[in-house]
């Protein structure tokens, strides 16, 4: 396991050269991206979440793509279509920003609801249908989106079904007095993010996802795992769905393989699934992300 959390400690190493403050949620992001799964950031603008996606993407050499979600997108802008050419006298599909291997979805929410759901099969499937012709997507295919509160004018609240999509939901914060002066620092000459290069290759990823699919589990601790899940099924409105259980166990072999440790321990499991959970429970995320912390310290935990 130690060749993976050399590689994800250099990736986030990198990150913090442009981001001051913020390890844990670096570290949650680099989760996710070796858990396979998409993340949403949450939060007020201009508190780092471009800055984040963009320097995760810079860490990468992978290829990066952005949209910058507007009320008056199309679902074609960000999918592809088909045109026809007069010069080659016949119909030709023009890709859209979505073929790529890490892609930002800058203010997401800012988007209409046909617009935001045409992402449902790339996030889920990884493949584009258009006219009734399925393409593939880039492998791997990791979409980071930025949202703002929905409060903020002009923006529309994400279908439950969009949201469901995302692995993680991270939520920035605002710096401390210290850490916004060392922002304010690092960003008085030039943006650190301009000079960021690359750190880590596709190789390097696929060795970071394979070790963790290779972290043990041991049976009494997917007991556990299935017993938070069956408890918000107990609790009124939505319940964490077989696909969220399924992430939750993937997020906790992640954080343990980006800790060490060649075996999920229950800390692990607790340490990930707030984020992993609270926005699946069908209600306001803080809310979700209150029940799901109730859940875990009401629950036994296993023991050796």
């Amino acid at each position: 396991m130690d060749k993976g959390r050399e590689i994800a400690e250099r990736i986030k190493e990198n990150i913090k050269r442009v981001i001051v403050g913020k390890d844990e949620t670096i570290s949650l992001l680099i989760t996710a991206l070796v858990s396979g799964g998409h993340v949403l950031l949450l939060d007020m603008p201009g508190t780092g979440k471009t800055k984040l996606a963009k320097s995760l993407a810079k860490s990468l050499s992978l290829e990066f793509g952005r949209i910058q979600f507007t009320p008056d997108l199309l679902p074609s802008d960000i999918l592809g279509l088909n045109y026809f050419s007069q010069k080659e006298g016949e119909f030709i599909f023009r890709k859209g920003p979505v073929f790529t291997s890490v892609l930002l979805a800058d203010e997401i929410n800012r988007a209409t609801p046909r617009t935001q759901s045409s992402l449902l099969e790339c996030m889920e499937e990884h493949q584009v249908t258009i006219d009734g012709e399925t393409r593939k997507l880039s492998d791997p295919f990791f979409v980071i989106a930025t949202e703002n509160p929905i409060e903020t004018a002009g923006t529309y609240p994400l279908p439950e079904a969009q949201t469901d999509r995302f692995f993680m939901v991270l939520e920035m914060g605002y710096p401390t007095k210290s850490e916004e002066i060392d922002i304010l620092s690092r960003f008085s000459i030039s943006d650190p993010l301009d000079t960021l290069e690359s750190v880590c290759s596709k190789e390097d990823l696929d060795t970071m996802k394979k070790e963790a699919e290779e972290v043990y589990i041991h049976p009494d601790v997917l007991m556990y795992i299935a017993s938070i899940s069956e408890a918000t099924r107990e609790k009124e409105g939505m319940g964490i769905s077989p696909r969220g259980t399924i992430a939750l166990m993937r997020g906790a072999r992640a954080w343990a393989m980006l800790e060490g440790y060649d075996y999920v321990t229950p800390s692990h499991v607790k340490k990930v699934a707030p984020h992993i959970l609270s926005h699946r429970m069908g209600k306001d995320i803080k809310r979700g992300r209150k029940e799901i912390k109730s859940i875990l310290s009401s629950l036994p935990v296993p023991t050796e």
